[in-house]
């Protein structure tokens, strides 16, 4: 079987194991994506929506955008009932990605203008997107 070309910008993903949610999209992507939003591109970038006035293309940027929808740091990577989380990749200082974890425990991402996948978190990490540096957590759960 050939090999998609998530798995192949995903090294680890094809053994960790995911499944395609959506068809591909270029309206929005991991970011909004993981903050509920499936209508608009957020990045730093000027041109493209970002909620919070410093526009700024770190790990602490992205911190701050998920702190002003109300997430919080937190430690563990596991699901805890009545929260939902998020996970932020870098690779370095500069951030990758963003994942939001799902009430069964495994993830969902968008993976730029391609699909939305569910997978787990170590499925997206090596290679140029880095690893999870980051999980936060806030309370209720769109999806449940």
């Amino acid at each position: 079987m050939p090999e998609s070309s998530l798995e192949s910008d995903f090294l680890r993903l094809r053994e960790s194991g995911y499944q395609i949610t959506s068809d591909p999209d270029d309206r929005y992507n991991c970011v909004a994506w993981a903050a509920g939003d499936q209508r608009k591109w957020w990045d730093p970038s000027y041109g493209y929506y970002w909620p919070v006035a410093a526009r700024l293309k770190s790990v602490e940027g992205f911190m701050s955008v998920f702190r002003s929808l109300g997430y919080e740091l937190c430690e563990s990577r596991d699901v805890e009932p009545g929260f939902e989380k998020i996970a932020i990749y870098a690779n370095g200082l500069w951030p990758t990605h963003v994942a939001r974890q799902l009430e069964n425990g495994n993830w969902t991402s968008k993976c730029g203008e391609e699909e939305d996948i569910e997978h787990n978190l170590q499925g997206l990490e090596g290679g140029d997107n880095g690893r999870v540096v980051v999980v936060m957590k806030r309370e209720g759960r769109p999806d449940s």
